[in-house]
C-alpha cells in the first residue's frame, strides 16, 4: 500500500494528477502509518500539494485538504514553519475555510511545540494574517487563531510580539470589523491576561482590558450583558481580582446592582452581574465578598423571590455556588428564617416549575446539602438537616417522586439530591424510617438508562463508604449495599433457563 501511495504522490508532484488520482491517494494514505509516509514525502510533494488547492474546483481543494491533513501529522512541527511558511500563509488568505483551518491547524501545532514557536515570532508576516483570521466569518478558524495567539502570548517574547510592536495596532484595527469581532479580541485578551500578573500587564497597558471594563461600566445594557462574561472570567485567577479591586472596577459593579432598581432595562445584564459576585464568593470568601457588598446578597434574594423564571434560575444556581463550601452555608445560615422561606419555594420549583428550572433548582440543593465528612461538625449537620426540613413537608418524598419519573435528568437530578446527603447520620435515618427507600436503592429494574445507572451506582457508593451506614441500617441492609457495589453500575443478574426435551 505504501508503494500504491508513494507511485501515486509522485504524479501529483507533478501537478499532472487528475481528481481521480487524488481521491485514491486519499484512500491509499489512510491505510498508510504516518512513519512509513515520512520515509517517503519529499518537499516537492508537499510543495505541489499546496499548489493544488489554487483552483477554482470545491472537491479538488477538498480532496488536497484531506490530503495535506494526512501528511502533514507525519511532520515534524519545526520541519513544518521552517519549510512551509510561505504555503502556510497563503492558506491563511485562501477564499476556503477548510483551508485556512488545515493551516491555522498547522500554527495550532507549531505554537505548542517550545522549538517551533520561536521561528513563527520571527514571521511578523505570519502572525499578522493569524490576527486577521479573528475576524473571518467562520467561527471555527477564529478560535483556531486566539487559541494559537493565547499560546504564542505565553513566553515574554511572544508577549512582547503581540502587545510590543506594530502587530497590537493590526489587533486594534481587527476589532474595528465588528462588534462580534471586538469581543472575539476581548476574548483573547482575557485568555492572555489570565496566564500571570506580568500577562495582565501587558493586556492593560496595551489599553486593550481598560477599554472592556470601559464597555462594562458604559452606558449599552447589551454590552454590559456581554462583557460581564469575558470580566468575571478575569476574576478567576487572583491577580485578575487584584487588578479589578484596584482599578474599582468590583466597587463599579456594585453600584451598577444598586442603581438596577432605576433601570427598566436591568434584566439584561443583572443575571451576569449577579453571577460574577457569586463566582468572586466562591474564589475568595464568601463572608468577606458579602459582608463588603451586601447589595449581591440582597439582590440575590429578591430574583430568588420573584416570579420571574430566568431570575429565579439565575439566583438558584448563585445560592448552589455561594452554600457549595463550609463558609458560604454559614453565611446563608445567618440570614435564618429568610432563607429558610426561601428554600421552601426552591423545593416547590423543583416539583413544580419548568423542566430546565426544576434541573437547577435540583442541582443547587444538592450543592446547598452536601458535607464532606471531614466538615461534618454538630452545628453543620444540623443546618443541613433544618435545610433539607425547609425544603417540603415531606423532602424525602418529594425527591423519591421526582426520581421515579420518565424522565432521565430529573431522575438523575434527584438522584444527586440523595447521594449529597448520603453520607450524613440524620439522613440515613430518614432513609430508614421511609418505608421500601433502601429497597429502591437496591432495586436495579428502576434504572432504565446509562445516566440512571450511575446516578444510582453513586448513591450507593457514598452509603456504603460512610463510617456511619453500618450502625444505622444494620447489616442485612449494610450487606445488599456493598454487593451492589462490588458489582458495578450495570450488573445484570443471570437468569437460568433449563431446556425441555420436545420443546421448540
Amino acid at each position: 500500500m505504501a508503494e500504491a501511495a508513494a507511485e501515486l504522490l509522485e504524479r501529483a508532484a507533478r501537478r499532472d494528477a487528475a481528481l481521480e488520482e487524488l481521491r485514491a491517494l486519499r484512500v491509499a494514505l489512510q491505510a498508510v502509518p504516518p512513519a512509513a509516509l515520512r520515509a517517503r514525502l519529499g518537499e516537492h510533494h508537499l510543495g505541489a500539494l499546496f499548489g493544488l488547492l489554487g483552483v477554482n474546483d470545491r472537491e479538488q481543494v477538498s480532496t488536497c485538504v484531506s490530503i495535506l491533513e494526512r501528511l502533514l501529522q507525519a511532520l515534524d512541527p519545526v520541519y513544518v514553519i521552517q519549510n512551509l511558511r510561505e504555503e502556510l500563509q497563503k492558506g491563511l488568505f485562501h477564499p476556503d475555510d477548510s483551508v485556512k483551518i488545515l493551516a491555522m491547524s498547522q500554527v495550532g501545532r507549531i505554537v505548542e511545540d517550545p522549538g517551533a514557536v520561536t521561528e513563527i515570532l520571527n514571521s511578523p508576516e505570519l502572525l499578522r494574517q493569524i490576527i486577521n483570521c479573528i475576524g473571518g466569518e467562520k467561527i471555527a478558524v477564529a478560535k483556531e487563531a486566539i487559541k494559537s495567539l493565547s499560546r504564542i502570548a505565553q513566553t515574554q517574547k511572544g508577549l512582547e510580539a503581540l502587545f510590543g510592536s506594530s502587530l497590537l495596532s493590526d489587533l486594534k484595527n481587527v476589532m474595528a470589523t465588528s462588534d462580534v469581532v471586538r469581543y472575539r479580541v476581548y476574548e483573547l485578551i482575557v485568555e492572555v491576561s489570565s496566564v500571570s500578573a506580568e500577562s495582565l500587564n501587558y493586556c492593560a497597558n496595551s489599553g486593550l482590558i481598560p477599554e472592556l471594563i470601559g464597555e462594562l461600566t458604559g452606558e449599552d445594557v447589551l454590552v454590559r450583558a456581554t462583557c460581564i462574561e469575558m470580566v468575571t472570567s478575569l476574576a478567576h485567577t487572583p491577580h485578575g481580582r487584584q487588578y479589578l479591586a484596584q482599578q474599582g472596577v468590583i466597587d463599579k459593579i456594585s453600584n451598577i446592582i444598586l442603581g438596577a432598581e432605576s433601570d427598566p432595562f436591568s434584566s439584561f445584564y443583572l443575571p451576569g452581574f449577579v453571577k460574577f459576585f457569586g463566582n468572586l464568593a466562591i474564589v475568595d470568601s464568601p463572608q468577606q465578598i458579602c459582608e463588603r457588598y451586601p447589595v449581591f446578597m440582597e439582590k440575590v434574594f429578591e430574583m430568588a423571590e420573584s416570579q420571574d423564571p430566568t431570575m429565579i434560575g439565575v439566583a438558584v444556581d448563585t445560592l448552589g455556588i455561594l452554600g457549595s463550601n463550609v463558609e458560604g452555608k454559614q453565611v446563608l445560615q445567618k440570614t435564618r428564617s429568610r432563607f429558610q422561606n426561601l428554600l421552601s419555594k426552591i423545593g416547590h420549583q423543583a416539583k413544580n416549575a419548568p423542566t430546565e428550572l426544576r434541573l437547577r433548582c435540583l442541582d443547587a440543593i444538592s450543592s446547598l446539602l452536601y458535607l464532606p465528612p471531614e466538615q461534618q461538625t454538630e452545628d453543620l449537620l444540623r443546618t443541613t438537616e433544618s435545610w433539607f426540613t425547609s425544603l417540603s413537608s415531606q423532602p424525602l418524598e418529594l425527591f423519591r417522586s421526582i426520581s421515579t419519573q420518565p424522565f432521565p435528568d430529573l431522575h438523575c437530578g434527584a438522584l444527586r439530591v440523595f447521594t449529597a446527603i448520603a453520607n450524613q447520620p440524620w439522613a440515613q435515618k430518614l432513609m430508614l424510617d421511609s418505608p421500601g427507600f433502601v429497597e429502591y436503592v437496591v432495586d436495579r429494574s428502576v434504572e432504565p438508562d446509562k445516566a440512571s445507572k450511575d446516578a444510582k451506582y453513586e448513591l450507593v457508593k457514598a452509603l456504603v463508604n460512610s463510617k456511619t451506614i453500618a450502625e444505622i441500617f444494620g447489616n442485612q441492609y449494610y450487606l445488599r449495599l456493598r454487593a451492589y457495589l462490588h458489582e458495578g453500575p450495570y450488573y445484570v443478574k443471570a437468569v437460568s433457563t433449563t431446556a425441555v426435551e420436545g420443546a421448540e
